[in-house]
């Protein structure tokens, strides 16, 4: 493990920004997450079919380097929010040319309660934010919400629960998080209204422990 890795693990102050990332250890979480988030994010891109007519939604943006990516994969427009205001100024900042252009828009918001129009995007892509969703099955009915009809929304976490990892438990007990299992997550997006859940599991390293863990995708149909 690296020390980088167990700065992490060892300074609870610095980590547990990830929920909400503020001030200048939000800037430096924002800077590790970008970094160590991006084998999972184009892992769980890759179980989408993106079409450049596409309109995208990325809940839970953080830096915006998947904003980025989607506008290089669409000639439609790509939407952001975050719970963050620091990480809607950092995704302003690298997708500013975009956002002038009119092909993106950024928005300081819950997902609990999304400014957009009913039936405004054919995808919605979360990845690793819904731990952090206050209420899961209304939270994902909001998204509903703004899925076109026949539009999809794929989940993109880095864990599953395991009930003798301590290290997992101290983790969700310092950021107030939920880790959902596969059966879980099929479970709440079947009751928030959603169906032909399909899940893909694959073996990943922890980005704070560097440990082998078990990267989960969840994609789900309006």
């Amino acid at each position: 493990m690296d020390n980088k890795k167990t700065e992490y693990i060892e300074n609870p102050d610095l980590f547990k920004n990830a929920g909400n990332p503020k001030g200048e250890l939000g800037n430096e979480l924002l800077d590790w997450m970008t970094i160590n988030h991006e084998n999972l994010a184009k892992w769980g891109i890759s179980h989408l079919e993106i079409t450049e007519e596409d309109v995208i939604l990325d809940i839970g943006c953080g830096s915006g380097v998947n904003i980025e990516r989607f506008l290089k994969m669409t000639e439609n427009k790509v939407c952001g929010i975050d719970y963050s205001h620091l990480a809607v100024k950092r995704s302003v900042q690298l997708n500013q040319k975009a956002i002038d252009e009119g092909r993106c828009e950024i928005t300081e918001c819950s997902v609990s309660a999304m400014p957009f129009d009913d039936a405004l995007f054919d995808i919605a892509t979360a990845f690793e934010t819904v731990y952090f969703w206050p209420d899961i099955v209304n939270d994902l009915r909001e998204v509903r919400r703004v899925l076109k009809d026949d539009g999809v929304i794929l989940i993109c976490n880095e864990a599953v629960p395991k009930e003798d990892d301590g290290r997992q438990k101290e983790l969700s007990e310092l950021l107030g998080m939920t880790i959902y299992s596969e059966d879980e997550l099929d479970e709440n997006l079947r009751h928030a209204g959603f169906s032909e859940v399909i899940s893909f599991l694959k073996e990943g390293h922890d980005s704070v422990t560097d440990e082998t863990v078990t990267w989960l995708c969840v994609i789900a149909r309006k």
